[in-house]
């Protein structure tokens, strides 16, 4: 039975039920530019987990590419939401209420896990244990790609961690290889010119 935790990014259930009242501040409604490039090139293989994965447009990317695609979210609304847009799309795919810091929990292993904007919520041991969440169900040899707020972002954007190139090797310095961090820009409705971010891909030893 999927886990029922409140997301550590907010505080409790009802808080992230009512951020999708209306759409929240990062719902584009389509897939984030770099992780449309990872499609591209062929980088999303094997069986997909996206992590936070809101209204499921990342899922619902890998399930177009032909993949087994998993989305775990808390939001119940959200997570409907997604489920519509799979059927209107006569698409099959999966999407679980589940906390993304109990992955283990799920009792399945993974090719690829997608994170768009979910680790820049964690910050001590809450991130710790995410990591710690995510290599449990990535296979060894598997890949985690993510999309985070850099520190290059100026002034402030609230709840989430704006984080540092050293901050990401750190997080994954134990069971992992850091393949690369790239300068990337993330989408967001609020923001016009987009924000700076860090798209991260790293391999679970």
């Amino acid at each position: 039975m999927a886990d029922t935790r409140p997301h550590p990014g907010s505080q409790n259930v009802d808080d992230l039920e009512d951020l999708y009242a209306t759409p929240p501040p990062w719902d584009t409604g389509r897939p984030q530019p770099a992780f449309l490039a990872l499609a591209e090139a062929g980088a999303i293989r094997g069986r997909g987990l996206d992590v936070g994965c809101g209204t499921g447009e990342h899922t619902l990317m890998a399930a177009g590419l032909g993949l087994d695609a998993t989305g775990v979210d808390l939001a119940s609304k959200a997570l409907r939401v997604a489920e519509n847009k799979a059927s209107e799309r006569g698409m099959t795919v999966r999407f679980l209420h589940h906390d993304v810091q109990r992955l283990g929990a799920l009792g399945e292993s993974y090719d690829t896990v997608l994170d768009s904007l979910v680790f820049h919520i964690f910050g001590g041991t809450s991130r710790t244990t995410y990591v710690e969440s995510l290599w449990s169900v990535l296979r060894p040899g598997g890949r985690y790609f993510m999309l985070c707020f850099s520190d290059r972002q100026p002034g402030e954007l609230g709840l989430p961690h704006k984080l540092t190139q050293s901050e990401i090797i750190t997080a994954f310095s134990e069971g992992w290889q850091v393949d690369s961090i790239e300068p990337t820009t993330i989408e967001a409705p609020r923001h016009p010119d987009g924000i700076h971010g860090w798209l991260a891909a790293v391999t679970r030893t």
